[in-house]
């Protein structure tokens, strides 16, 4: 975990609980944990650069991204549009994907999760990501702090490592 350079994760039913709500007008609106928002904050200020891949597009997720000052938002990705996205930051950064921690919860995500160094699941994401090898499956289900729990575990390695 010493080795994450870049933390990146999912939105819907990751970073939310994965509901669809709308209001009469048609206007749609989500649920963030402000929990996960700290989270990211605290990635930041150790050094990690932090992103949101996802099949979306919506200025809700734009809005929450630029509040978080994420480094990289990459909105309309099919599930090989993610794995692309994520070789795409790792050129910029330099780095290789076993050096990149994604976390997410629907098949969608498969491809990118078979190939980063750290993968993880939400405790309710679908059970084919639950047996991928190696993966981290959350206590927390989406929306509910899980990303916060992963960002954790990741902080807490590194701080163990240095000492």
């Amino acid at each position: 975990m010493r080795q994450v350079k870049v933390f990146l994760c999912d939105c819907d039913g990751t970073l939310t609980d994965g509901g669809m709500y709308y209001l009469e007008n048609g206007q749609q609106f989500k649920k963030f944990s402000v929990a996960d928002g700290i989270g990211f904050e605290l990635l930041k200020a150790a050094g990690i650069k932090t992103g949101i891949l996802t099949g979306e597009i919506t200025p809700i997720v734009e809005h929450r991204a630029k509040k978080l000052k994420l480094d990289y938002l990459y909105q309309g990705c099919s599930p090989q549009g993610k794995l692309e996205a994520a070789r795409a930051i790792c050129a910029l950064e330099k780095i290789s994907l076993e050096q990149v921690a994604y976390v997410g919860d629907d098949v969608n995500d498969l491809p990118l999760l078979e190939q980063v160094g750290l993968k993880a699941c939400v405790q309710n994401a679908q059970e084919s990501l639950k047996t991928l090898p190696g993966v981290v499956i959350l206590k927390h289900k989406g929306g509910e702090g899980a990303v916060r729990e992963l960002i954790n575990s990741i902080l807490e390695h590194s701080i163990e490592l240095k000492t």
